[in-house]
């Protein structure tokens, strides 16, 4: 794992040129990525139960601002022992890593947040659901004028193929366009590079699991800040709620959100970063708008039309073939092949 840096916006730098995958000494490497793909795919199942369970709730009377903040809060308490361990093996953990620990909190948890949900109140669910997932492109993209060299061909074919799959899955037909819902929906995007990056640089030094409950800790006390001066409404009556005709007591599901998509969401998300690359990882999270639209199905009854489960094929060819560029980069990887960072000059990153 990688040693903690700077908080710096740096994607994943695996060199890309075509090589056999089944050369000597592959196996270590891709055993590792193939379990770091497992727990990414797993945080992405988790996080995408949080919708369609939090949705009756807000239906029902609860604010926005009352469910994140027990999502946060109670997520960020389940973790939080990562978090005094590191404290405890290093008396000064937090001295050395608090600008982490913050910008963690404000950006990637509580900003994200913030940010979506301001801007699907100005429009539709889906075409901010389509902005924010446009994240990997932006995480290529970013890589590609940072380092000036050009992702390679099956990441920018991959790309297009996934934002087509995407286009797809989410529904924006007849959509209005509006700027400012537009502009607060990539700033929720930015912050999920965020996330894939700061993610990708925890490590013995940083543990990520010690930055998630730091993050989450951090994003539920800025969330209380924010309600309690009234920047937003705060809400949360006893009530109850009805999945697929079963009346349940309002509480149940928060928890579920808190508990387990929330803490199993951040904790397996930052653990499967430094493993696969943020790349990688961000295309992987688009698996995320999938399993919600099946839970979606599961738990209300939304039904799917034709149209996006074809978009569910394409979306998934186009994270196969980002996942085709990284097997490459770990052949090169393994059989010590002269790099584009090896072969370039002076300090030029490797392209993304």
């Amino acid at each position: 794992m990688t040693q903690t840096a700077p908080i710096e916006i740096i994607a994943s730098t695996s060199p890309a040129l075509p090589l056999p995958v089944n050369a000597p000494g592959t196996r270590p490497i891709a055993r590792h990525r193939t379990g770091g793909i497992v727990i990414a795919v797993v945080s992405a199942l988790a996080f995408s139960s949080s919708g369609p369970l939090v949705k009756p709730l807000l239906g029902a009377g609860w604010s926005l601002s009352a469910a994140l903040l027990v999502r946060m809060g109670l997520a960020g308490l389940i973790l939080s022992p990562a978090l005094i361990a590191a404290v405890r093996r290093e008396r000064s953990f937090l001295r050395r890593h608090w600008r982490s620990l913050l910008a963690f909190g404000l950006i990637p948890v509580a900003g994200c947040q913030l940010l979506f949900f301001s801007a699907m109140q100005r429009m539709p669910v889906a075409v901010a659901l389509l902005i924010q997932y446009l994240a990997p492109v932006l995480l290529v993209g970013f890589v590609w004028l940072r380092t000036r060299r050009a992702p390679s061909r099956l990441v920018l074919i991959g790309s297009v193929v996934a934002v087509v799959g995407l286009v797809l899955v989410v529904d924006v037909s007849g959509a209005r366009f509006d700027l400012l819902g537009t502009l607060l929906a990539l700033g929720a995007a930015v912050t999920v590079c965020v996330y894939f990056t700061m993610s990708e640089r925890t490590g013995d030094d940083l543990p990520p699991l010690a930055l998630a409950a730091g993050g989450l800790i951090i994003g539920a006390l800025t969330m209380a800040v924010v309600a309690a001066v009234g920047a937003i409404p705060f809400a949360a009556p006893a009530v109850t709620v009805t999945f697929r005709g079963i009346d349940v007591p309002g509480i149940l599901p928060i928890l579920w959100v808190g508990a387990v998509a929330t803490t199993l969401g951040y904790a397996l998300g930052v653990m499967a970063v430094p493993r696969v690359g943020s790349r990688l990882a961000s295309f992987i999270g688009l698996s995320e708008v999938l399993f919600a639209l099946g839970f979606a199905w599961l738990l209300l009854g939304e039904t799917l039309a034709p149209i996006q489960f074809v978009g569910g094929v394409v979306l998934l060819a186009g994270v196969v073939l980002v996942r085709l560029d990284a097997a490459e980069a770990d052949a090169l990887t393994a059989r010590g092949a002269p790099t584009p960072e090896s072969a370039g000059s002076g300090s030029r990153s490797p392209r993304p």
